[in-house]
């Protein structure tokens, strides 16, 4: 019997920032990094969420791997906020995980203000701490930005306008980021889930659960797991997209 052996590189001791850290696929993929030995950084907004995700840090006695902000990533003012807090905490920074993100319907529903914040939120904060990202790698020779995008770039489905434009976007620029940022020993990954139990479904937890349950519907812990896939492949192969749906979500 042939004798496999793998060269992954280890997480133990990596920096990571996680914007969007503390729901969803955010907070499962910061828990599941810090529990591999990574020192992370979480970005969120809200801070009744954040001390959720530190309590659930200290019961699993990872609280010393994880640093925590609180901004608001639709304004400069937050973006500046977490790249200054990214210099003071991570002496390095290895991985980016861009994964703030706001749900939001068709064209038809809201207005200016509310579009803007959609916008700057999934599209624009994910430029702005990317460019932040590739300064800071550049200098080391080295490191990876995991854009965390959807489906829907895909699906285009009706009534979500403004959410599927901003995820298009995230698909466009993460495929011309790669090619900008590549030979400077930096990766790019797209990550597309399908639908996935978090705060941003409009159901019920109940409801995604027993969706979970028949196969309809992923655990944030899934996608968790390909981040950790996809940055700890060794330095030749890269990731360049990932495409997970639950089994029977047929799209």
């Amino acid at each position: 019997m042939a004798n496999f052996q793998t060269d992954t590189q280890t997480l133990e001791g990596k920096n990571i920032l996680i914007t969007g850290g503390t729901t969803g696929i955010g907070r499962a993929t910061a828990l599941a990094l810090a529990a591999a030995g990574a020192n992370v950084l979480i970005v969120g907004q809200d801070p009744q969420h954040l001390q959720d995700v530190l309590s659930d840090a200290e019961k699993a006695g990872i609280s010393n791997k994880i640093k925590s902000l609180i901004a608001d990533m639709s304004v400069e003012d937050g973006i500046n906020a977490v790249t200054n807090a990214g210099n003071a905490e991570l002496d390095t920074l290895h991985v980016l995980i861009n994964c703030a993100a706001l749900a939001y319907q068709g064209i038809s529903d809201g207005n200016y203000a509310e579009w803007a914040k959609i916008v700057n939120t999934n599209v624009l904060a994910y430029l702005a701490l990317s460019n932040y990202a590739v300064k800071r790698m550049k200098e080391a020779k080295g490191g990876h930005i995991v854009n965390i995008g959807s489906m829907s770039a895909d699906v285009r489905e009706k009534d979500s306008s403004v959410y599927v434009a901003t995820k298009g976007a995230v698909q466009a620029f993460s495929e011309s980021l790669r090619k900008e940022v590549n030979e400077l020993g930096i990766k790019v990954t797209l990550i597309e889930p399908g639908a996935v139990g978090t705060d941003m479904q409009p159901v019920s937890v109940p409801d995604q659960q027993k969706n979970i349950e028949n196969l309809e519907m992923l655990k944030a812990e899934d996608i968790a797991q390909a981040v950790i896939y996809a940055i700890t492949q060794p330095q030749r192969s890269d990731v360049v997209e990932i495409k997970i749906r639950p089994h029977l979500q047929i799209i």
